[in-house]
Formats: structure tokens, sequence, C-alpha cells
């Protein structure tokens, strides 16, 4: 008699799991009891019309926010409330707005996103002990393979501010992942590209999954998004309206219904969305103001690097903090 033994592949890890994430600001509710997870080896996709809250969920997720009411998970782990620990925890992210090193070569801009995979403390840099030196050539090491890995390797030593626009996007997501993250979050990575540079980012993004790394990106361009992603979320007025593939997405009525402008019952007016605007602008400066000055995982740059500004693309405002 012959046995036949069937072997079943074991489930995905579940890499990001928020539940009831809802953030208010004052007695105005930006984000709403929304639920979303991402599992190893996925890209998920966040979309919504101005103003939904998606850039909000996203500070949420990476502690540049805390959640007014619900919780963040990482690998099993409630996040802590601070977005350097976030990313020490394994969740890496770039902002629609490049903020870059611009006074930094291309090299060091990704140096900086080593720093909390480092373990050499103060006094061994100080005094250059034999095991910062170690460390430093490793980290040289990893983030050359990462520019190789972008395809600016060639521009080690250049400045950030002279890279041409869909490069300075290149090298933010070499600098988030520089700290070998198991998720990264891309806030808008083609807004103000060309179709040559959508098409080489998605191929970028494609490669970064083939790493192992789950990808959770907000996105406007929808031909993008639905032939990127392997789930698709939308956001309205601050509450998940639907997520599936992107047929099922692309498809529902109430989606075609949201990026056509059709009113919601409840939809807040203009003044309650730029008092809205207004207060996460205020939650943010408080942020900055708050974080160590020498904390580059908050892509908080140094007094004498400001972020690097491209004067060639016009910026979409999503109603929301950036």
């Amino acid at each position: 008699m012959t046995t036949t033994t069937t072997t079943t592949a074991a489930p995905a890890e579940t890499v990001l799991d928020a539940r009831g994430v809802t953030m208010r600001f004052g007695g105005l509710t930006a984000v709403k009891n929304v639920d979303l997870t991402v599992r190893s080896g996925e890209i998920v996709g966040l979309i919504g019309p101005n103003g939904a809250g998606k850039t909000t969920f996203f500070n949420c997720l990476t502690g540049l926010y805390i959640p007014t009411e619900g919780e963040v998970r990482y690998k099993g782990t409630v996040l802590p409330p601070k977005s350097f620990k976030v990313t020490s925890a394994g969740i890496a992210r770039t902002f629609q707005n490049i903020r870059l090193f611009n006074n930094m070569t291309v090299l060091e801009n990704v140096l900086v996103g080593r720093h909390t995979r480092t373990k050499e403390g103060l006094w061994s840099a100080l005094l250059r002990l034999p095991g910062f030196h170690k460390e430093e050539a490793a980290s040289r090491e990893k983030a050359m393979e990462l520019l190789e890995f972008i395809g600016l390797a060639h521009k080690a030593e250049h400045l950030a501010r002279n890279l041409p626009y869909g490069e300075q996007r290149k090298l933010e997501i070499a600098r988030a992942l520089a700290s070998d993250p198991g998720l990264i979050l891309l806030d808008e990575p083609t807004a103000g590209m060309n179709p040559q540079e959508t098409r080489a980012a998605e191929e970028l993004i494609f490669a970064i999954r083939d790493k192992g790394i789950a990808v959770l990106v907000i996105e406007h361009d929808m031909r993008f998004i639905f032939n990127l992603c392997d789930r698709v979320a939308c956001l309205v007025q601050g509450e998940k309206l639907i997520e599936g593939t992107a047929g099922e997405v692309q498809s529902d009525e109430r989606v075609v219904a949201a990026y056509l402008g059709e009113p919601f019952e409840g939809a807040p007016g203009a003044e309650e969305v730029a008092e809205v605007e207004a207060a996460e602008a205020h939650a943010e400066e408080d942020h900055e103001a708050e974080a160590p000055a020498d904390t580059p995982a908050d892509d908080t740059p140094a007094d004498d690097d400001t972020p690097a500004a491209d004067s060639t693309t016009s910026t979409t405002t999503d109603g929301e903090a950036k």
C-alpha cells in the first residue's frame, strides 16, 4: 500500500496588526477605528481621496502620533509610542516630502539609517576603540550593498542634493532599508515621478518584497497601486471603507463615488478639514520639538543639513499632516 503525504505551507507571519486605531485632535476625528494587517511577503496598498486620513494613520503606526484609541503590534508585540523605538523594533518609513540630509553624501545618508543597528557606545566612538572601527567598516559595507541594490553605488560620494528627483526617492528608501526592517511604509513613493521613474519604483518595491520585507504603501496613482499590491484598503473620512484584492476594490461603487467627490453622510466641511490639518501640523511640530537633535530615525535633519527639496515637482496636498 502506498501512503501519500501532503505538505501544507505554513501560513505567512503577521508582521503588522493594527486594531481599532483612532486618532482624534480635540473634538475632531482624523482616523476612526481602523483595522489593518500586513503579512510577511505581502505588498498592501492604502488609498483614499484627499483628506481621508492615510498619512495620519501612517503616523500612528510609526510612533509619530500616539493613537487616541486602539493598538499597533509588530510581530505580536505592542509598539512603543516613540518613532525611534518603532524603527529599532523593525518598522521603517519614507515620507511624501523627501527628507534627506542634503549636505551629506549619498553614502552618509544611508549610514545615518544604520544607527539603530550599531552596538558600540559613545566611549567606543570617542576613543576609537577596535570594536568601533570594526562596526564602522561593517556599516559601510552594508550601506554600499544597499546602494548597489537601488542602483546608486556609482554615486556614493555625490551630495544628496545633487541627485535627480527619482534618485532622491530611491536614496530615501535605501536609508529606510539600512535599519534592516521587517516592514517598510512608503508614503506616496511615486509622487512627482515621470512614467519611467514610476516603473523603476515599481520594480524596486517588488525587489524589496523579494528580500522578505513586507511593504505598506500609500499612493494616489491607481494604476500603480493596483498593479503592485496583493491587497488594497481604502480609507474615506478616516474610516476603512473596503479591503480586498485590486479587482474587488476597483469594482466597489463606494470607492468610485469617493473618488468622484460624491458626499457621504456626515462629511466634514472645509472649516472642519482645516481644523484637523492645523491640529495635525501642531502635533507634528510638538513631536519634532521633543525629539533628540541626533535622532535620524525620526527623519529630523540636524540644523546644518536641511531636507533636500525638489523644485521640479508639485506636491499633492493630501489634507493630512505630511
